[in-house]
């Protein structure tokens, strides 16, 4: 099942995608399953960086570790202003920086995209 993230809104552009993909990629479970979706620059750009990525989760907890992991860059310094969605076809969830203290809850609501969890706890 292929999950978007996409960053929504940041202070420092186009560095918060390019972090956000290192992160990720530096996840042995979701290393090679990552990828930039492209995007077409607007008229009168000679180019646009994506704000989007993909990513393709199987079975086995691949979710539970994207949502650990999106918990623990959060949490790097700077990150105070950055707000993503996650995105699983017509499910999303919106995370905002000042909202991921509470891990378990972030964990519900990530998990919630693929379908088969409700609110109870995964």
């Amino acid at each position: 099942m292929d999950f978007l993230v996409q960053v929504e809104e940041a202070d420092d552009g186009p560095q918060t995608i390019w972090s956000l993909e290192n992160w990720l990629s530096n996840e042995p479970d979701l290393e090679r399953k990552i990828r930039r979706v492209p995007t077409t620059p607007s008229p009168g750009e000679l180019g646009a960086v994506s704000d989007t990525l993909q990513i393709a989760l199987g079975a086995g907890g691949a979710l539970a570790v994207l949502a650990g992991s999106l918990q623990a860059w959060f949490a790097q310094p700077r990150r105070s202003d950055v707000r993503i969605t996650v995105v699983n076809g017509d499910k999303k969830v919106t995370i905002d920086a000042k909202r991921v203290a509470d891990i378990p809850a972030l964990l519900r609501e990530v998990a919630r995209l693929d379908g088969t969890h409700t609110d109870a706890a995964p």
